[in-house]
């Protein structure tokens, strides 16, 4: 299982420990940007750039109203995937614009979105990712209705031969990690960052499946 680490629950030493999550193995870093519209919360660019290596393998997830303004900001930071909102509009025009920047496609679904909203698009992207909670905030509970999501995705990608990753987020430990084994990678926050040992926590993921 890959392994999408993500910093928005570190408060001390942002750079630093951001850094440590890529040398502990991550696969990729989890970057949640906000606009305080969709959800709540808001991300400061400038901020963001000032403590991500630029190094890193970097999957992009735009919680924004306003996508196309969005992708065309943080398409500067070279990320392996952007992934938009089945939830917002003009998503075929959002989905051409990250092709467009060379940049792998990922579409969004929340927790109480019927799977029937994202399924026509399944042919074009490059990643499903499934919120197992609401989107904008950390620490939240998984939602355990969204494995029926999951396994469906992983059963129309089969039957289809769709070649999309299926990825996860939100209240991934290593108990909840074990519901989602038909996905391809985990989104996980403070089961990492909340201990001293990052390399330890994240080969636990890996090591689902």
């Amino acid at each position: 299982m890959q392994v999408s680490a993500s910093f928005l629950s570190i408060r001390e030493n942002r750079k630093e420990n951001i850094f440590r999550l890529v040398e502990s193995g991550a696969d990729y870093l989890h970057v949640d940007i906000m606009d305080g519209e969709f959800v709540e919360n808001k991300t400061d660019f400038e901020e963001l750039k000032r403590v991500l290596p630029l190094s890193a393998s970097f999957d992009v997830h735009l919680m924004v109203k306003d996508t196309q303004k969005y992708i065309e900001e943080y398409a500067s930071l070279h990320p392996e995937y952007i992934t938009i909102h089945i939830e917002t509009e003009g998503v075929l025009k959002s989905i051409d614009l990250i092709k467009e920047k060379n940049i792998k496609v990922g579409l969004s679904i929340k927790p109480d979105t019927p799977i029937s909203k994202i399924i026509p698009y399944l042919p074009f992207i490059d990643l499903v990712l499934v919120m197992s909670v609401e989107p904008g905030k950390g620490g939240q509970k998984f939602i355990y209705k969204v494995t029926n999501k999951i396994n469906e995705l992983k059963r129309i990608r089969e039957i289809q031969g769709y070649h999309y990753m299926i990825e996860v987020d939100g209240g991934i430990d290593d108990v909840t990690a074990i519901e989602c084994k038909s996905a391809d990678i985990l989104v996980a926050g403070s089961f990492i960052t909340e201990r001293m040992d990052y390399k330890k926590q994240i080969e636990k993921l890996n090591n689902i499946g």
